[in-house]
């Protein structure tokens, strides 16, 4: 799959947060050209500790400024288009719901204005979350064909980023000429998340500062999954749009049944692997509304394209603290993401 990528000008919308970071990083090691665009990173970050900005063209902006925008992106003249930019964290979208609607929304509106009649880009995702569904709390997982309904601020403007997507898809790209979709991932952990309001970034503060770690909802369940999870499967599907755009439509990407844990369950992990006596306790919701149960059903991904998750969640987590506990120890951060991309993709 990597060896596609070689040569091909790529465009990722967010590679300043920790998705972007990682993405970027496995698109320079399989040979992309690669431009970002993205809010400057913040002072503590995956971007800045692996140096990515010197390794790839980096423009700083907002996908709210339409013009300043659209002057990076024909400068680049991209074949193929990531969207990772957005508001990402529940929390925030409360307090700040205009700002989470105008990026999350109105950010996917202006990429995808201008895809419309580029003539050089030929494959676009638009990164969204599991948390597009309106949330029954089901036991089972919510396929592509249920009801986009999110719940709070940030769940609800990827929904209408779906919904964008798809109006878009159909109204001015209905010869085919640009393949289009979208991919719902669930949770992801990895090395180098530092964002609030995140069970493993919180974990990690918690036991550097030698206190256990809070756990807001300890029984909540989500679909876990190791970074690189997603991002294989966002490059497969880029990459096999790009060859038949028959393929374009909507995908979940969720872990076997067995990464769908209690937060509890994944801290309990966390601890294990961790050592050094980390422990845990419960400290109450105390927030706004958060989901119990959410799942996702992902066969659609696994028939059409034979997409599968490689890691369970027990290498996941222990390959989280492996990179967290070498970044600590002064260890070259980017050498052992290398090492832990080259594992994952070769495995």
């Amino acid at each position: 799959m990597l060896d596609f990528y070689r040569g091909k000008r790529v465009f990722v919308t967010g590679h300043t947060g920790f998705k972007g970071s990682w993405l970027c990083s496995v698109l320079l090691l399989a040979g992309a050209e690669v431009t970002g665009y993205a809010l400057p990173p913040a002072e503590q970050s995956l971007y800045r500790i692996i140096g990515l900005g010197q390794r790839m063209r980096s423009i700083e902006g907002d996908v709210r400024d339409l013009e300043a925008f659209r002057r990076a992106f024909e400068a680049a003249k991209p074949e193929i288009v990531f969207h990772l930019a957005a508001q990402p964290i529940v929390r925030e979208s409360y307090r700040d719901p205009v700002g989470t609607y105008s990026t999350n929304v109105m950010g996917t509106v202006h990429i995808l204005e201008c895809i419309c009649g580029s003539g050089y880009v030929r494959s676009f995702l638009n990164v969204t979350t599991d948390k597009v569904y309106e949330n029954r709390q089901w036991q089972w997982g919510y396929r592509e064909s249920d009801v986009l309904n999110g719940f709070d601020p940030y769940s609800n403007s990827k929904s209408c980023s779906e919904l964008v997507t798809d109006s878009y898809r159909r109204s001015f790209f209905s010869d085919g000429s640009v393949a289009i979709s979208t991919a719902r991932a669930g949770n992801v952990i990895g090395g180098g998340d530092f964002a609030a309001d995140r069970l493993i970034p919180d974990c990690i503060r918690a036991v550097r500062e030698n206190r256990p770690v809070p756990i807001r909802n300890p029984g909540s369940v989500r679909p876990y999954q190791h970074v690189l999870e997603p991002l294989s499967a966002y490059l497969l599907i880029a990459q096999r749009q790009y060859e038949d755009g028959n393929l374009s439509g909507s995908y979940n990407v969720g872990p076997e049944s067995t990464g769908c844990v209690t937060a509890q369950a994944l801290v309990e992990l966390f601890c294990r692997s961790w050592g050094e006596s980390a422990c845990w306790e419960a400290c109450g919701a105390n927030g706004p509304h958060e989901d119990a149960v959410l799942k996702l059903e992902s066969s659609k991904i696994r028939a059409v394209l034979g997409w599968k998750p490689r890691w369970t969640i027990e290498r996941a987590v222990a390959e989280t603290v492996a990179w967290t506990k070498a970044w600590l120890s002064g260890e070259n951060a980017e050498v052992c993401m290398g090492k832990q991309i080259a594992a994952y993709f070769h495995t």
